[in-house]
């Protein structure tokens, strides 16, 4: 017999909730009890009333891993829909009585990782009641984070179009070609982009944005870049160019130490000249906590600054230097 709404309710506690969303997240009961401050038998016995009061199985285990029911993830959609409306009323709540504070949660692709914090540093300032939490992805898993709707905000560099998102171009993004120290081509002399894409070619995994900029510039010039070896972080790939294993395309304000200490050297390409700009987007019509407007509003009335606090990053200096 299925229950209607108000003997749901009455079955259902705030704390059952609360060990379903950490199992989910976890993946496990066992990270889910250390999260929590729990035992584990406490987290089953939770989730076991769960079930209960659902009338259905939330997990499953197939072999020695934790699966989701179709039941569970219906669940853990609604679930993560209720404590995001909660952490904006807490949000809002505040707000009212003249502070600011909550949770602002930043989906980031890989390489903002090395201009996010400095922003943030002085928004933290500001409101030293935010609490920020960061989630690095590369470009597909931030465009999963759109689709699903998982974060306040989504930085990136290249924003897909065939969805309908706000955006708002914060930060210049360039990339540069390098090799490691002792890799053998001549830094006065520019070759071409021919020239260069012949060379072994470290690249970040498919899916990377940085990535299918390349591609897409190469492809422009009637020219294709193959990976000689794939990447799945920037650091990594950063190591494998100073290790000698072949040359890459990065951002730059990911290389300044290593172009500043002679670990790498820019490539002189001929007229090569491969910009982006790093985003803040959201799917339109999404309603922003106010944490996650304030922030908003801080980087859209800072452009000038934020690209002031990096500008003591010239890259051109450091290329003659190198």
């Amino acid at each position: 017999m299925s229950l209607n709404l108000q003997q749901l309710l009455n079955r259902l506690t705030f704390r059952q909730l609360q060990v379903f969303h950490a199992v989910y997240h976890h993946r496990g009961y066992r990270r889910a009890s250390e999260a929590l401050g729990l035992t584990q038998p406490a987290v089953s016995s939770q989730i076991r009333k769960l079930e209960e009061a659902v009338e259905a199985p939330l997990f499953e285990y197939v072999g020695r891993k934790l699966y989701s029911t179709p039941a569970g993830e219906k669940l853990a959609e609604t679930v993560r829909g209720l404590f995001e409306q909660l952490g904006n009323l807490q949000s809002e709540l505040q707000a009212l009585r003249g502070q600011l504070a909550g949770e602002l949660n930043l989906c980031l692709v890989n390489t903002a990782q090395y201009v996010v914090p400095h922003i943030l540093k002085g928004f933290l300032q500001l409101y030293p009641g935010v609490r920020a939490s960061l989630r690095v992805v590369n470009r597909a898993g931030a465009i999963e984070g759109l689709t699903r709707n998982r974060d306040d905000l989504v930085i990136m560099g290249l924003v897909p179009t065939d969805k309908p998102l706000s955006i708002l171009p914060f930060l210049d993004n360039a990339l540069i070609p390098v090799m490691g120290a002792d890799y053998p081509l001549d830094s006065r002399k520019p070759i071409s982009l021919r020239q260069f894409v012949q060379q072994p070619l470290l690249m970040r995994e498919a899916g990377s944005g940085s990535r299918l900029a390349l591609e897409q510039y190469c492809q422009q010039r009637h020219l294709t870049a193959r990976p000689m070896m794939e990447m799945g972080s920037i650091e990594t790939l950063k190591q494998g160019v100073m290790a000698g294993l072949g040359v890459a395309v990065v951002p730059q304000l990911s290389v300044v130490a290593e172009l500043q200490s002679g670990l790498l050297r820019p490539i002189p390409i001929k007229d090569f000249n491969l910009r982006r700009s790093w985003c803040l987007v959201h799917p339109k019509g999404k309603h922003l906590s106010p944490v996650a407007q304030a922030f908003y509003d801080y980087v859209q009335q800072n452009l000038a600054d934020i690209s002031q606090q990096f500008d003591h990053f010239d890259i051109g200096k450091l290329a003659e230097t190198a």
